[in-house]
């Protein structure tokens, strides 16, 4: 994986000539949800082979700044009220990949809250239902999702069980990596499991884990979460949460929290053309 560089999000006429002249092959459509300031955008459309065609973002702050690089390209607040119907009549046709960092505040062990006893319908992570709700509407080819990794080993593994089982019912295998920061020359940690879901019989290797039972994949998610890198961890400090106490510098805030909870773009990159080798 390539060492970390400073990304920028490409300017509308640079992304054009990108897209068309590229690296070979067809370019895949983006539906970028929990889109942050585009994380997943900026590193899927850095292969040359990727564009969003919309995103679904709450926060104010973030819509300035989808709005600032991602000019023309519709936002949605709220993903409850985007469906593939709603999609078709706003112009947007074939998705082709489903991208979403779904809030994790309630499984990281730098948080103050957990999932309830019933899974993931906790306050926040109850969006995930909402996520797997949209990807079974619109059945992308690939669903890339982000997460903290106390999502695999949360509840002994229920959690993520919860996860594959949502999948599994919508007609989707999946396939994760926990990947940290420093895997890409960052220097802390951000340690990440990446999700990448898609409909069953198309693996990213040619197989399907259709035949694997849940607890032989959630082993399998859990050695790659023990055994993904050498890096000492012990050595490495969780996040810290940022809270507005500052008076008069609201948007100084929103800019750290917004950078906080973006996602790491040159993973997603990695992730975007391992895809485009698969078409070729």
């Amino acid at each position: 994986m390539s060492q970390a560089q400073d990304l920028k999000p490409l300017r509308s006429q640079d992304r054009t000539s990108l897209l068309s002249g590229g690296e070979g092959g067809e370019v895949f459509s983006v539906l970028d949800t929990f889109a942050g300031i585009g994380g997943f955008s900026l590193g899927l459309e850095r292969t040359g082979r990727f564009k969003t065609v919309a995103f679904c973002e709450m926060d104010a702050y973030c819509q300035e700044v989808l709005k600032q690089h991602w000019d023309g390209v519709p936002i949605y607040d709220y993903i409850e009220d985007v469906t593939a119907g709603r999609l078709l009549q706003d112009g947007i046709g074939r998705i082709d990949v489903i991208t979403g960092g779904f809030p994790c505040q309630d499984v990281s062990t730098a948080g103050s809250m957990w999932f309830t006893p019933e899974g993931t319908n906790a306050p926040r992570s109850g969006l995930w239902a909402e996520l797997a709700r949209l990807i079974g509407e619109i059945r992308p080819r690939y669903a890339i999702m982000e997460n903290v990794p106390n999502l695999l080993a949360g509840d002994d593994g229920r959690w993520f069980g919860r996860i594959l089982s949502d999948l599994a019912q919508i007609g989707f295998d999946a396939e994760w990596h926990c990947i940290p920061a420093s895997g890409i020359g960052a220097p802390h940690r951000r340690e990440r499991v990446w999700i990448i879901a898609y409909p069953s019989e198309q693996g990213l290797e040619g197989g399907s884990e259709a035949g694997n039972d849940s607890s032989q994949r959630a082993q399998r998610g859990y050695q790659l979460f023990t055994g993904c890198s050498g890096v000492p961890w012990e050595a490495w400090k969780a996040e810290p949460s940022v809270d507005r106490v500052v008076n008069g510098l609201p948007r100084r805030v929103d800019r750290i929290k917004a950078i906080g909870n973006a996602i790491v773009p040159q993973i997603a990159e990695e992730i975007g053309r391992a895809i485009c080798a698969v078409g070729n």
